[in-house]
């Protein structure tokens, strides 16, 4: 009998990837959303063969209706992005930190064999130790980077008082096919693809020298499906970076688009933003030890796949 999944914010960039992973493999998948930044067509192509609630995280009873009869859940339901959190904390605070703890709870009574949380680098602040290793000390410098500190030790709390399996994954720049380029808070890289391919110059904050451990989306995939298969001696109650243990910066990324369209791509460089860290490289030997993580597809691959993305559904 097929495993139950449930997803939130299966609707996303992450969430719908993950969704489409988990039905190649035959597991029976639900996914809780509520379209605020996730978008429907990211599940069309499966529309009849999961089932949809269209439900908030700040909902508690509509939380513990998803949950129910659900063997594990893959909680990637959040507002993200640094900028929109501070510019509005509190919504940021809700969904994140309240929303995660009615998920837990809801895991809890539920039953829940494993609940793997996204969490996110953005954790360990901009102290300039690189890489950066789960032990080190958290220091999050903005609303959005708190409330993912918040979300590991809720699910910390939960593993040492309830016994609820939890695992955390510290996601490292994901990007990848159904990223949204039209968002405010749009990520950097379908930014630069989108920009590019329409022949106007992309927005550098800084001088371009920032530093990130950009990861394809598959590796964040397949991380969420290791965490729910490790043994839980090697997991449960744990935190772990998922990233590719390189880095480049933006003007690396940029270059690379460059090279694809066969162009020069000259960016447009304005002031440094709030709360952003300037180097960011992940140490990924806690997680190749204790899932057997492999990085599957490179940043180079990974944006070349992407670019072929892009350049598809903008045609």
């Amino acid at each position: 009998m097929p495993s139950r999944y449930l997803v939130t914010g299966g609707a996303g960039f992450i969430g719908s990837n993950i969704v489409e992973k988990l039905l190649t493999r035959g597991d029976s998948v639900r996914v809780f959303d509520n379209l605020s930044t996730g978008k429907r067509e990211n599940l069309a192509p499966f529309l009849n063969d999961i089932e949809f609630i269209e439900g908030d995280l700040r909902d508690e009873a509509a939380v513990r209706n998803a949950t129910a009869g659900c063997d594990y859940v893959l909680h990637q339901g959040a507002l993200g992005s640094v900028p929109r959190s501070i510019a509005d904390p509190v919504t940021t605070n809700e969904v994140n930190i309240r929303g995660t703890l009615n998920a837990l709870m809801a895991a809890r009574d539920a039953g829940v064999k494993r609940f793997v949380a996204a969490s996110s680098s953005s954790v360990y602040g901009n102290t300039p130790t690189l890489p950066k290793v789960e032990s080190m000390t958290m220091l999050p410098r903005s609303p959005y980077a708190v409330s993912k500190l918040a979300t590991e030790k809720y699910c910390q709390a939960f593993h040492a008082v309830y016994g609820l399996e939890t695992i955390a994954l510290r996601y490292f720049n994901i990007f990848g096919p159904k990223q949204d380029p039209a968002s405010q808070y749009a990520a950097v890289i379908p930014l630069f693809i989108t920009k590019a391919m329409r022949g106007e110059a992309p927005v550098v904050h800084g001088d371009g020298l920032q530093s990130r451990d950009f990861t394809f989306v598959e590796n964040a995939v397949s991380a969420n499906l290791l965490a729910c298969d490790a043994p839980s001696s090697n997991v449960a109650g744990e935190f772990f970076n998922v990233a590719c243990g390189a880095r480049y910066s933006l003007i690396d990324i940029l270059n690379g688009i460059g090279d694809a369209l066969g162009k020069t791509v000259t960016p447009v460089h304005e002031p440094a933003r709030a709360g952003d860290v300037r180097d960011s490289l992940a140490d990924i030997s806690k997680i190749q030890d204790a899932m057997g993580y492999k990085v599957l597809v490179p940043m180079q691959e990974g944006l070349r796949r992407t670019m072929d993305y892009y350049l598809k559904v903008n045609k």
